[in-house]
């Protein structure tokens, strides 16, 4: 799969631009700040109905304007998909496919796979257990339409739970059988979450040391860690046996929203012992693990999006990284950066079709 050309209107700092690419490799040059990362932020939004960066859609309109638009042409699995995207300031967002418009924003996950690499994945190793379940929730939603389904449905079982808990503190009073209903349908949709997740962590360790491995050359042993409630304990019964700490607190204490991924360096947290460089690798290792997964279950090679992927990384670390990138197993790859050798580095390992675009203050040219 491929995308073959985007379209974009006033996305960020990109008041206009129309851009078609190589089907191989593409490689955005420019200073900091001067739209090389929103080029790839356009793409992930044809993928995800969303930004990599920015939760409200709002601040991905430029601030001189009131709407932005993004057209996307594909080739995939030899047959053409146009996408397109439109958002108007007090107006919902709306989603085509082949000029038909999504009902369900969720029915377009996972039609174009796609894994990007961004300085701000960072956030795994140091943020909360939270940015750790949105990657697997991530990876997972691009291959298991039904996973994202339960899990929309167990999220909005787990609001209505707090704001029963919540309303039982205000009126002092408790309805174990009103809190039973949703009770059973975070048991429901929880148990499958946890299943897929097990199975998903199962099988992404295995390809993602393999990956840590050889771009360390095997200098650090890394480990990662799917760590949830439901391992040792029937959901149902922790539910019942946390009711007096969830009218506490009120709020659901106990379940797959808890769920956290422990990230390791030997058998310490990554986060407190590992070095800017060893943190990059482990980044590296992971995405390009979940960038193998995703194209066995779905068949598909996804876009691969690396934005400022060879900082805080020495030469040894950065060669062992385009040696992978430039293997059969990946398909369409675009590049950002402000040093240009790293991508003539790549450029002849590959020794294929490439494109060149410079960036320079939202306008992207193509460098002859």
């Amino acid at each position: 799969m491929r995308i073959e050309e985007i379209s974009i209107v006033n996305f960020k700092n990109i008041n206009e631009a129309t851009v078609e690419f190589s089907p191989r490799l593409n490689c955005f040059i420019g200073k900091n700040g001067a739209g090389k990362t929103n080029m790839l932020d356009a793409i992930y939004y044809l993928s995800f109905c969303k930004s990599f960066f920015n939760a409200s859609d709002l601040l991905n309109i430029n601030h001189e304007e009131s709407y932005f638009m993004l057209n996307g042409s594909y080739d995939r699995l030899d047959s053409s998909e146009t996408i397109t995207c439109g958002i108007q300031k007090g107006q919902k967002k709306q989603f085509k496919r082949n000029s038909k418009i999504y009902k369900k924003l969720q029915d377009h996950i996972g039609l174009l796979p796609l894994v990007m690499i961004s300085p701000s994945d960072v956030e795994l190793i140091l943020g909360g257990s939270d940015e750790r379940r949105k990657f697997m929730d991530g990876v997972i939603s691009q291959y298991n339409q039904n996973y994202l389904d339960d899990l929309l449905k167990y999220n909005r079982a787990v609001v209505q739970r707090n704001n029963l808990l919540k309303h039982f503190a205000a009126e002092r009073r408790f309805d174990a059988d009103l809190l039973s209903i949703w009770d059973d349908q975070l048991v429901e949709y929880g148990t499958r979450i946890h299943r897929e997740r097990t199975e998903f962590v199962e099988k992404l360790i295995p390809v993602f040391q393999r990956y840590y491995t050889f771009i360390s050359q095997g200098n650090e042993e890394v480990g990662l860690v799917h760590q949830s409630d439901l391992y040792e304990n029937d959901f149902g019964q922790l539910l019942k046996d946390s009711v007096m700490k969830d009218r506490a607190a009120q709020y659901t204490t106990v379940g797959v929203h808890k769920d956290d991924l422990l990230l390791k360096l030997g058998e310490f947290p990554m986060k407190k012992l590992g070095s800017q460089g060893q943190k990059k690798t482990y980044l590296v290792a992971l995405k390009l693990a979940q960038f193998d997964f995703i194209k066995e279950i779905s068949g598909i090679k996804p876009i691969l999006l690396l934005d400022d992927i060879f900082d805080k990384l020495d030469q040894h670390r950065v060669e062992q990284i385009v040696t992978t990138v430039a293997g059969e197993q990946f398909g369409q790859i675009f590049i950002t950066d402000t040093d240009r050798s790293h991508l003539d580095a790549i450029i002849r390992k590959l020794g294929t079709d490439f494109r060149i675009f410079n960036v320079e203050t939202g306008k992207v040219k193509p460098v002859s």
